[in-house]
């Protein structure tokens, strides 16, 4: 299949993670977790994101929402989330027959973010037994539309947990992108901005498989291990995603794949700004354009470089970049348009 704007899940992986998967596969390694490709993956997670933590590898992006909010609740709680949110749209209702907990899920602003008074407005009935009991807020980083929680705004948001003890998780199935789109490192955009539980992606910056939850207590993640096998998210062999990890944040990859992504981003807003029937509808702060296209665009477009429509109703698009987008690949969407406008 040609390459797409459809998602940057639909690129393949890097050479390096392939090479990495080899050498952990050269000899026999202790199982479930239990190995040195584990072990040092688990430093580098500590060297970006702080000491004192506590990481696991789980097979896909659902699992680590699901097992790292699942850990920490029980099945009389409540989880609040964007309306928009993977989590709530696209991870079917896997979140709440394994967690047993309610999502509640809140409407958020122009830009994919929910805001601090909106999240107040439904922290209610507390030590009410008639009600589910609110205890963890998840939001995703950077959100649906690719958009960005300033380290301030994640600070006002976790304020607002601290005033009714509640956790805060973050979905970070992008999270490279985030962090070259604030500029910052990882610790200050997690850690330090009070997030406590934290799904980290890999897939989409170049690994075969595999994504990773850190806890930023120890104390949360008591069960993290009965948990995780009963969720069959426990992989037997799980160097083969440890080794991917740790030589993407040894050799500082992921960052170097999601620069790439945002940069191609920024060139195809650049590129599509030039056109007056094209509306960019979000603002671009990572590797994703949403654009309301002229309609009978659409499908001849979608012809050159595939993409999905985010709303039939608006004819708005959603154009992904990935680490392996080229700038022919923009050149082609654009000579295209180009085309269609006579």
């Amino acid at each position: 299949m040609k390459r797409s704007f459809a998602s940057d899940n639909y690129a393949g992986a890097l050479p390096e993670m392939l090479e990495a998967i080899a050498s952990a596969n050269a000899l026999h390694a202790r199982s479930y977790g239990n190995d040195e490709y584990t072990t040092e993956a688990k430093k580098e997670f500590e060297r970006h994101f702080g000491s004192d933590i506590e990481v696991t590898f789980v097979f896909n992006g659902t699992g680590a929402n699901v097992l790292g909010i699942g850990t920490t609740t029980q099945s009389f709680n409540a989880i609040l989330c964007a309306d928009i949110s993977h989590m709530y749209v696209d991870e079917s209702t896997a979140p709440e027959r394994f967690t047993g907990c309610r999502l509640y899920a809140l409407p958020t602003n122009a830009e994919g973010k929910l805001e601090p008074e909106t999240i107040r407005k439904k922290i209610i009935r507390i030590g009410d037994e008639h009600h589910p009991q609110i205890s963890v807020l998840s939001i995703a980083q950077p959100t649906e539309y690719g958009t960005l929680y300033s380290i301030e705004e994640l600070k006002a948001i976790k304020t607002v947990l601290q005033e009714h003890g509640l956790l805060l998780h973050m979905d970070g199935a992008r999270l490279f992108n985030a962090k070259v789109g604030l500029g910052c490192s990882f610790e200050e955009m997690t850690k330090a901005a009070g997030v406590d539980i934290l799904s980290v992606g890999g897939t989409k910056v170049g690994l075969l498989f595999g994504e990773a939850i850190v806890f930023f207590q120890k104390s949360l993640a008591k069960t993290l291990r009965f948990r995780q096998k009963q969720s069959m998210q426990l992989p037997s062999k799980m160097r083969f995603i440890s080794a991917q990890f740790d030589r993407l944040l040894k050799e500082d990859l992921g960052t170097k794949s999601a620069t790439h992504s945002n940069r191609m981003a920024q060139l195809l807003y650049a590129k599509l700004s030039a056109f007056s029937e094209i509306n960019i509808t979000k603002p671009v702060q990572t590797n994703a354009v949403f654009a309301i296209l002229p309609k009978a665009w659409i499908a001849p477009l979608q012809e050159v470089v595939p993409f999905y429509i985010w709303n039939e109703q608006t004819n708005e698009v959603r154009l992904m970049c990935a680490f392996d987008t080229t700038e022919e690949d923009i050149e082609l969407f654009v000579k295209k348009i180009e085309e269609l406008r006579g």
